[in-house]
């Protein structure tokens, strides 16, 4: 029985490296060691049901065949009267501190309030609305028996369960602070430099653990003090890629790294096989990677393109509710129960593709369950970077800068972060590193910045500078950009071909565009300063408007200056160029962390010898005039050691 009431109310390094032969074979047993646990325990993964998403197992609830046909229904008794009005449970939720002190942000505003009684619960649920663009700005519940308030939510946590500050609800045991600050002092005591404490070196690494402050607030539900401690970082890591950029000198960071490299190899080693069994046994998959599986089923099994073809809540119900009563599981158009995910069709083809092999290996419930293929996905992202980042590593500065390259990327936090949320933001980095490594090759650039762009579209930002590498675009070098824009197109055929899936194409790629690029732009998120307008406190959206302008005139300005851009020059003005991007999002979030990572460790730690690497471009030897003295004053620093 439900009882609903509304009413309007006012109101130097220490030993010798081992020869690069050894150090090869260490890298690669490192990345073997990774995918060997990850394939075996992937092997023995059994799917769960629905207790992974609701966390508990309702014995006394309906029971359903596998294709979601009710077959057992149980003993309902005789529902319990209410022992509250509904006038007295709004009152008791209007008084208590947090919502009153909310509600009082909106003077002057009629505000809607809404008693709901659950007799099934023996709960009241209030909601409160506002009638400016705000929309519901509290939602509480009550004990009908007590009158206890068990759930007061304000703000962005009514419509944001992400907002409340769940224990493990993005990456489950990782949170643990023993683990967390675990990885955090790893990273710091490996990389630092104890010799000068107070050196600009050791500020950076600093810099990037800070993010910890923001996220130990959002994991508190304080959104509105774990958002703009992102920024400082953010902005920090701009200027710091922006004056690397500028230098176009290589950075003497390596040589502060103490540790010998067999050491950081094996630590390495270590970590990625605990990073491993966090993903598997500690870990949970949330929207981001289940929405990826369902489009790999969609492409895959059905034949059909993602876009538009989500799991909606329209169909008949087919499975209990999950813990907050909403019943997700509908039977969906294809004659399926599977668990809605409305959103999830936002990303570029190229994710749906990527989760194609897991998908085909492991399958799927159709249902929110443990979704191993998303996990394997995950692992095989994250383990694509460290390969990416061996390979650059030991093209820059060989055996020892690819073991601190792959230490940084293992001991740091928020990579695993990642891993352990199961997203699948990893695809960016792990897509731009190779581009990175094979850059000399025009084509490639292309073909990868392609790729990553259609996975999830801010890599988009890079396009202009990948384009005009070494040099800045001329008429008189027009072959190298022609062999990007083919390879780019490359991509986009390898990426959209999907969207033939279609009977209508021009439909197709009409949903496409709304389901995605169309819907983020318009899209609200209380997660940047950028969307707090509705929630009064700051209206910047015509400043947002105005850097999102910059960024934009930025990036294409990055095809034209400098007239050569080296190595680091290319990577510093990458991370630059995704840091800005970021900074302009209304949505942003920690998963995003890692898609300049890889980017900001090559600009602090790559040594002389990326400036002393040949391009293989047929066009080079028109600017050996132009860069003799910039290759003089490099060749006078010291590489790096190993």
């Amino acid at each position: 029985m439900v009882l609903i009431a509304s009413r309007r109310r006012s109101s130097t390094r220490l030993l010798r490296p081992p020869g690069d032969a050894l150090l090869s074979l260490a890298l690669l047993v490192t990345l073997v060691v990774g995918l060997v646990a990850a394939g075996q325990a992937l092997g023995q993964t059994d799917r769960v049901d629905q207790v992974e998403v609701t966390g508990e197992v309702d014995e006394s609830g309906p029971v359903y065949d596998s294709d979601g046909r009710l077959v057992e229904t149980p003993f309902v008794p005789e529902p319990a009267e209410a022992r509250l009005e509904s006038d007295a449970a709004v009152e008791l939720a209007l008084a208590f501190p947090k919502v009153r002190d909310w509600i009082a942000r909106f003077p002057g505003e009629e505000q809607v309030t809404q008693a709901t009684y659950d007799s099934e619960t023996e709960t009241w649920a209030v909601k409160v609305w506002s009638d400016d663009e705000a929309g519901q700005i509290a939602l509480v519940r009550i004990r009908d028996s007590t009158g206890e308030i068990t759930e007061a939510w304000t703000g962005p946590q009514v419509n944001w369960t992400m907002a409340r500050g769940r224990d493990g609800a993005f990456g489950r045991k990782l949170n643990d602070p023993e683990i967390w600050l675990g990885f955090s002092a790893l990273f710091l005591v490996g990389l630092a430099d104890f010799r000068r404490v107070r050196s600009l070196y050791n500020l950076d690494l600093l810099v990037l653990l800070s993010f910890t402050a923001s996220l130990w607030f959002f994991n508190r539900g304080e959104i509105f003090t774990s958002v703009p401690l992102a920024y400082p970082p953010l902005i920090y890591l701009l200027v710091r890629m922006l004056w690397i950029a500028k230098r176009g000198r290589p950075s003497s960071s390596a040589r502060r790294v103490r540790w010998p490299t067999w050491l950081l190899i094996g630590v390495a080693t270590l970590t990625i096989g605990f990073r491993v069994g966090l993903n598997l046994e500690q870990s949970n998959v949330i929207d981001v990677g289940y929405a990826s599986v369902i489009g790999a089923q969609r492409i895959v099994d059905e034949g059909r393109s993602p876009y538009g073809n989500f799991p909606t809540r329209e169909g008949e119900e087919c499975g209990p509710p999950d813990s907050s009563g909403a019943v997700r599981d509908r039977i969906q158009d294809n004659g399926r129960c599977e668990s809605s995910n409305e959103r999830g069709d936002t990303y570029g083809p190229v994710t749906y593709l990527a989760y194609a092999p897991g998908y085909l290996a492991l399958g799927w419930s159709g249902k929110w369950d443990q979704l191993p293929a998303a996990h394997f996905t995950a692992l095989v992202a994250d383990l694509l970077v460290i390969l990416g980042l061996i390979l650059v590593g030991w093209r820059y500065g060989r055996g020892r800068m690819a073991a601190i390259f792959v230490f940084a990327w293992a001991a740091f936090p928020f990579t695993q972060y990642v891993s352990s949320s199961n997203a699948n933001d990893a695809l960016v980095p792990g897509i731009l590193v190779l581009g990175f490594w094979a850059a000399t090759s025009a084509p490639a650039r292309g073909l990868v910045t392609g790729l990553a762009a259609w996975a999830k579209f801010a890599p988009l930002v890079v396009a202009p500078l990948w384009l005009a590498y070494p040099h800045a675009l001329s008429l008189r070098r027009l072959r190298s950009p022609a062999l990007f824009i083919a390879g780019f197109l490359v991509a986009t055929v390898l990426a959209f071909w999907v969207l033939l899936l279609e009977p209508n194409v021009g439909r197709a790629a009409r949903t496409f565009w709304e389901r995605t690029i169309d819907w983020q732009l318009g899209r609200e998120s209380p997660f940047s300063l950028w969307g707090w307008g509705r929630y009064r406190y700051l209206d910047l959206g015509l400043l947002q408007t105005a850097l999102k302008v910059v960024v934009v005139l930025g990036a294409l300005a990055t095809a034209f200056v400098p007239r050569y851009r080296s190595p680091t020059t290319l990577a510093a003005l990458t991370a630059a160029l995704l840091i800005a991007f970021e900074l302009t999002l209304t949505h942003w979030f920690y998963l995003y962390i890692v898609w300049f990572l890889p980017f900001v460790l090559f600009s602090l730690f790559v040594g002389a010898q990326a400036e002393n690497e040949s391009t293989t471009e047929s066009d080079t030897h028109a600017c050996v005039s132009a860069t003799a003295t910039q290759g003089a004053t490099e060749g006078a620093i010291s590489t790096v050691d190993g």
